[in-house]
């Protein structure tokens, strides 16, 4: 990740992009608009004078990842709580904080070999051993394989029906291969933990957000 010269969730973009038609990909060009944005958001990365080229690097993945990841999730976050009518607070993000760690060093951050060493270390005593020592676990997303079953026979539905908004963005050809394969992409998708049903999941919610605002293609 330290070494992939793009975004580090962006890795991979043929097979990301080899779902959409050929219109849509000569149109957007993925690629150069990726590249063009990696490249002008490593030109406002503040730099610390005297790091390694490793610690230079590493405080590019770390604003990177601010910039663009967190703030995604944020939104989404803001967005699905306030939908429901829950509030949700994110204590780790506050503005303070992320300045703070901004110029810690990655020994300390890294303390003891962990993620997140100095926050486990600062909170001996305060959380549980087994809290405190546990793997990161991220957000549960069901691998049962009746939501797969399920998600790739409504994705099936769509692809047949000639009417279905969303079948001038996507080769229809390669995904009606991949729904009639049993192997997975195998890649997760935006950093999730599933690959293909996640990205089925993903065209059933432009195809239904397509429906609901009657966008019409010109």
């Amino acid at each position: 990740m330290l070494n992939a010269n793009t975004f580090p969730w962006s890795r991979n973009i043929d097979e990301r992009t080899k779902v959409l038609s050929p219109e849509i990909k000569n149109l957007i060009n993925a690629e150069n608009y990726i590249n063009r944005r990696y490249l002008e958001t490593l030109d406002e990365v503040p730099r610390l004078k005297g790091e390694s080229p490793v610690e230079a690097r590493r405080r590019e993945i770390f604003y990177l990842n601010i910039t663009w990841f967190m703030s995604t999730l944020l939104d989404r976050k803001d967005r699905m709580s306030m939908a429901s009518g829950l509030e949700v607070r994110v204590p780790f993000c506050d503005h303070r904080l992320v300045q703070y760690a901004w110029n810690i060093p990655w020994e300390i951050k890294n303390l003891d070999g962990r993620e997140k060493g100095l926050l486990r270390r600062a909170l001996i005593g305060i959380l549980p051993e087994d809290v405190l020592y546990r793997k990161k676990s991220p957000y549960p997303k069901t691998h049962n394989p009746s939501y797969e079953k399920a998600v790739k026979n409504w994705f099936l539905e769509i692809m047949n029906d000639k009417s279905s908004p969303i079948l001038p963005f996507i080769d229809i050809k390669t995904m009606m291969a991949m729904l009639k394969s049993d192997s997975d992409y195998g890649k997760p998708w935006f950093g999730q933990l599933m690959a293909t049903p996640q990205m089925f999941a993903y065209l059933i919610q432009v195809d239904l957000w397509l429906r609901k605002f009657k966008v019409s293609i010109v």
